[in-house]
């Protein structure tokens, strides 16, 4: 990552202005205020991984208020802000729940929503901000799985930490393919720590919620199973088929059109994936759980409106491009 900001001088208050108005640039409208008088300092370091815009920052103690003025301003709703603690102690308040984040947890907050965060000292933490809906589509609302705090003795918590540090250290080694594929795999495990997070303790509002992300879990497992249907997916979960379909309409889907709108959307990322250029279309739509190609090209070209072999040849013709 490279430095992106720097304001380590003996001056605090200017260095905390000077951080105040790059903070609200670089990551989102709010209300930074100082909450005591000791010097002041603050770094940012940055990088775009594949799709994902990665912050790390380093400062002192302050108190970040996302209000509903500054939410007017704010340009970045359809995304959620992923912290990983590196160091130092932050409290996070939303929707009516605290989480105290330490070293090694992580927290999610909404940016379309009020919200508080503090720290009162020395802090350093790894900030993604990761499209809603690339979450919400496993998880539900957000407000499930904001502002709670997901704790370093979760495995799977450890593994997003452990991923992440890796990745950064060797992001400059990285083709942009490889990249895009690595920051998807970075959010698929958040996505699975929060999952794990959210199984602990599971009220009951949530157990739909969890069932959901366990049952989209397995389909994405599972994609090149031909049998995958809502019946098998029931039973894989432990709910029977009605249950299933119940929850699923409270999230305003169907499972099978769930079913095959992942196969298609896995399809149509592999179509333009160079590194998949050597699958033949029959291979790539058999390896999506598609019965046969023609079934494959009529469904595909339902939904994009093309032929598979045309979306990968304008692909192929956009990679190309200087």
């Amino acid at each position: 990552m490279k430095i992106i900001f720097s304001a380590i001088s003996d001056r605090s208050n200017t260095n905390f202005n000077l951080w105040r108005d790059f903070a609200t640039s670089r990551l989102m409208p709010a209300e930074l205020l100082r909450v005591d008088d000791g010097p002041f300092h603050g770094l940012f370091e940055g990088t775009d991984l594949g799709s994902l815009l990665i912050t790390r920052s380093t400062f002192s103690a302050v108190r970040v208020e996302s209000t509903p003025a500054t939410l007017r301003r704010n340009h970045k709703r359809d995304t959620l802000a992923v912290t990983v603690k590196l160091s130092g102690t932050s409290v996070c308040e939303q929707f009516g729940r605290q989480a105290v984040v330490q070293p090694g947890e992580i927290a999610v907050l909404d940016r379309a929503s009020p919200s508080v965060r503090q720290t009162s000292g020395p802090s350093r933490s790894l900030l993604l901000e990761i499209p809603r809906e690339r979450l919400e589509s496993l998880l539900g609302d957000a407000r499930h799985f904001s502002a709670l705090t997901i704790g370093r003795d979760l495995g799977s918590a450890r593994l997003v930490t452990t991923f992440l540090d890796t990745l950064l250290h060797v992001e400059t080694a990285l083709t942009a393919d490889v990249a895009q594929r690595m920051s998807a795999i970075a959010v698929d495990l958040i996505a699975a720590s929060i999952a794990e997070r959210l199984a602990k303790e599971v009220p009951r509002p949530l157990h739909g919620t969890v069932v959901v992300q366990r049952a989209k879990s397995h389909v994405e497992a599972n994609l090149g199973d031909l049998t995958l249907d809502p019946p098998q997916l029931a039973a894989a979960v432990g709910v029977s088929l009605r249950r299933l379909q119940e929850l699923f309409h409270e999230h305003g889907q169907h499972i099978s059109d769930w079913i095959w709108q992942r196969r298609l959307e896995t399809a149509a990322k592999r179509l333009a994936d160079p590194g998949c250029r050597h699958l033949s279309l029959g291979t790539l739509a058999y390896g999506c759980g598609f019965a046969s190609q023609a079934h494959f090209s009529r469904r595909f070209k339902d939904k994009y409106g093309m032929a598979p072999s045309e979306f990968r040849h304008l692909a192929d013709r956009a990679i190309a491009k200087p």
